[in-house]
Parts: structure tokens; C-alpha cells; sequence
């Protein structure tokens, strides 16, 4: 006889406290069976076998399996498509429901879209819930009900819809109250790196706390890279490690600076469930008539942090050696290859999201298309950032360039692929023949 249970699905949602769908799930009355799923329609496309982002799912995951062997109950880790994996667990147990928070990506739509049929069929439900974000793309619209595209309107929004039920809103899920719901005297195995074909990578990741004193000094520091002044909570956020719920309830009344950071994770949600065609192409459509130059050579150096410019340089070595670059330093490193190279900034974005370990299709593309001018809210095409000023301001010590860019002043460090002043009459010129 099959056992009865609901299956929680796991997804960017990988913590027991505070997640709505689990909650929801413990709530049913029906015993939980926790589940993830390495997903071989994702995994199967990363190239870089030592893909960081796995190694910290995987790390994630031993800790939520740990939580869970604590509790008399363990996590379900399957590797395989999705659809597969499912029809398994269907012949496997009998699954009243299956509960999930939403992933508004368009391949996750259309992965939810093919298993609610497919429970549908088994007389399942499937039932999804808010988690990843404070607001939904449909929460926040202007009055006539059409979406913002522009962020500083939408902020105000906002922050005046949270006002009015802050508490409802910002309010933690109990799921500690109903631990017991899990299901019980279960074992699973988690399928190794080495199973799926990746490397086991010896990694520090960052905290998922930040001290009272960095959010409050958030507005003064954040823009300096060579200094502890950012949460670096973009991973956590990214696969649900930490509530969003939680740390917007922290910035509340120490940092509207911070709070904003969070507001442009909604931002940019709302723009790609609006906007679907961003995913591929410019949100302003007229930018993809611009003629990049699209150099393989340049680009390879933009890559490699080989471009003779030391805080480009700095940014892009720190990306690939860490997983992470700083807030300040994407603006720069992404306009330098859009706006100096006329590379487009599809490549960029493309080798961002090989790279960054917060990687986030909304945001990611978001930032690209400020910088290449042709996105939401973005920066004019005429505002070229110089690197030179950018280093004076915001590295004037050198300290952040120096630890990424040892061999600077030697023979060793390259000479510039550009000269700044011709780079930035070359692109005035190619976005005025584009633009008109």
C-alpha cells in the first residue's frame, strides 16, 4: 500500500523557517514528504562543470536534510527532468497535492504549467504561493492599471501599499508551530556532484546575516568595493536560503537605502512578467538596431579581466575567481563592454549568468539593459561612466584594484584595448545612427 502524503517542492525556497508553500503544506493535515529536484534541463546546459551555484545548492541542501533528520524526517533529492521525476513519485506514493512557492522565470512557468496537468490528471492538486518577493508583478500598478517602468513611481507604490498592511504583509510563517507534519521514518540518499558530473568545490560562502551596523551604513558604504559594505546576501536571496520577509522587516527603519535594493528585486520581476520579450530582446525596442561591434578578441579580454582598464580588470577577476562582483563595479565593467567595446549586451548578460552566484534572470537582465541604455528606467545612451573618474571616486586607494590586479605597473599588465575619450565618440555616434 502506497503511503498518502503532499509533496513539498523545493525550489528557490531552501530553508524550513518562514516559507509560505511549506507552510501551507504542514497545515494540510497530510503528512509531508520534502522533495528537490537537481534539474537536468538546467544542469544539463551549464558548461563549467565546477559550477559554483551547484556546489552551493548542494551545500544548502545537506543542511536542510540535517534539519530535517532532526526532526524524524528527511529530504527527497532526485536528479533528473522534472516531468520524469514526477511521474515516479506518483507511482511511488500517493500524492494528495503537491505545494510550491512561485518561480516567475518563463522556463519555470512552463515546467509548473506541464505538472499541473500532470496532477491534474493523477487527481492531485497543485497549489502555489507568493515567497521570492514582498509584492507580485500584479500587486503593484498604477492607477489605471497598467505595470511601472520606471522604478522611483513604482518604489513609492510600494512602500505605500506595505504601509498600509505592513504587519500582514512583512509577517513570518509559522512553520516551526507544525514541524510535526513531516513525514516520518523515511531515508534518502542526496545523489553526490560527482553522480550528476560536477566538481566538489572547497568554497566559503557569504553569511546569511548582516550586522545591524552594515544595513545602517548601508547609503555611505555601499558604492566602495574595496570595504565590507554590502550585505553580499545576493545568493541567499537568489535560492531562498534567507526570507525576503525577514530581512525587509530588518531594513524597515535602518536603511531606506537597503530597503530600495530589495524593492528592485520586485522591480524586476514585475518588468519580465510584463515584459516577456526583455528575456531575449531590448525592452525599448528601437536599441536593437544598434550595429555592435561584437569583437571576439575584445570580448575575450573584457572575459579574462585583460582589458588594460584596472577597475574593469578588477571586477571581472574578482567575478571569476569568487562568483561575486561588487554592486558599484557590475555598472562599471557592464558599461565599459556595451558602451567603450559595442559589445552587445546580451554577451555580457550571457556571461554573467554563467558566472555570478547570485545569478537571477529578472535582475541580471535588468542591470545589463540599464547599462546598455535600452532597459526600464535606464541610464541615457549619451552617459558613458569613465573609468578613470569611477576608480577616483570610489577606489581612490587603489585598495580593491590592487588585490585584483597585482601586476599593475608592470610589464606584465596590458595596455589599454581602448582609449577612452575615441571609445566613447564611437559609441555617441553608433546610438545616435541607431536612435536617431
Amino acid at each position: 500500500m502506497k503511503h498518502s502524503a503532499v509533496v513539498m517542492w523545493f525550489r528557490r525556497d531552501l530553508r524550513l523557517e518562514d516559507n509560505a508553500a511549506l507552510y501551507h503544506a504542514l497545515n494540510s493535515g497530510i503528512a509531508v514528504l520534502p522533495l528537490f529536484i537537481f534539474d537536468k534541463e538546467i544542469l544539463d546546459k551549464l558548461e563549467d562543470k565546477a559550477d559554483k551555484r551547484v556546489q552551493f545548492i548542494h551545500t544548502a541542501l545537506l543542511e536542510l536534510k540535517n534539519n530535517l533528520n532532526i526532526l524524524g524526517s528527511d529530504l527527497m533529492v532526485k536528479y533528473g527532468r522534472p516531468e520524469e521525476v514526477w511521474k515516479t513519485i506518483f507511482e511511488t506514493y500517493s500524492v494528495q497535492g503537491i505545494f510550491s512557492n512561485k518561480d516567475y522565470e518563463p522556463y519555470a512557468l512552463e515546467r509548473d504549467a506541464n505538472l499541473a496537468q500532470l496532477a491534474n490528471a493523477k487527481g492531485a492538486w497543485f497549489k502555489q504561493y507568493k515567497d521570492q518577493c514582498i509584492f507580485e508583478f500584479n500587486e503593484v500598478l498604477k492607477d489605471d492599471g497598467k505595470p511601472y517602468t520606471v522604478f522611483t513611481p513604482y518604489s513609492k507604490k510600494w512602500k505605500a501599499k506595505l504601509a498600509t498592511q505592513q504587519e500582514f504583509y512583512l509577517k513570518a510563517y509559522a512553520t516551526e508551530e507544525y514541524f510535526d507534519g513531516f513525514i516520518k521514518d523515511v531515508k534518502f540518499e542526496i545523489p553526490s556532484l560527482k553522480e550528476m558530473g560536477f566538481e566538489a568545490l572547497a568554497l566559503k560562502f557569504p553569511a546569511k546575516e548582516s550586522s545591524v551596523g552594515l544595513i545602517r551604513n548601508y547609503k555611505e558604504t555601499r558604492d566602495y568595493p574595496a570595504i565590507e559594505g554590502t550585505s553580499r546576501l545576493g545568493v541567499h536571496f537568489r535560492f531562498g536560503t534567507i526570507s525576503i520577509r525577514a530581512k525587509a522587516r530588518k531594513a524597515l527603519g535602518l536603511s531606506e537605502t537597503y530597503l530600495n535594493e530589495l524593492i528592485w528585486r520586485d522591480f524586476y520581476m514585475q518588468i519580465l512578467a510584463h515584459f516577456p520579450h526583455v528575456a531575449k530582446g531590448a525592452f525599448k525596442p528601437a536599441y536593437d538596431k544598434i550595429a555592435w561591434r561584437n569583437n571576439e578578441a575584445e570580448f575575450a579580454a573584457w572575459c579574462a579581466g585583460k582589458t588594460g582598464y584596472p577597475i574593469v580588470d578588477a571586477g571581472m577577476r574578482e567575478l571569476n575567481s569568487t562568483g561575486f562582483m561588487h554592486n558599484r563595479v557590475r555598472m562599471i565593467v557592464a558599461s565599459f563592454l556595451t558602451k567603450h567595446l559595442l559589445i552587445d549586451w546580451r554577451w555580457g548578460e550571457a556571461y554573467f549568468a554563467k558566472k555570478l552566484l547570485d545569478f537571477d534572470l529578472s535582475a541580471n537582465n535588468g542591470g545589463w539593459q540599464w547599462a546598455a541604455g535600452s532597459g526600464t528606467d535606464a541610464a541615457p545612451y549619451f552617459r558613458v561612466f569613465n573609468p578613470a573618474l569611477q576608480t577616483a571616486k570610489f577606489d581612490a586607494k587603489g585598495e580593491y584594484i590592487k588585490k585584483w590586479v597585482p601586476e599593475l605597473g608592470s610589464i606584465d599588465y596590458p595596455k589599454p584595448i581602448v582609449v577612452h575619450e575615441l571609445a566613447r565618440k564611437r559609441c555617441l555616434e553608433t546610438y545616435k545612427a541607431a536612435l536617431g
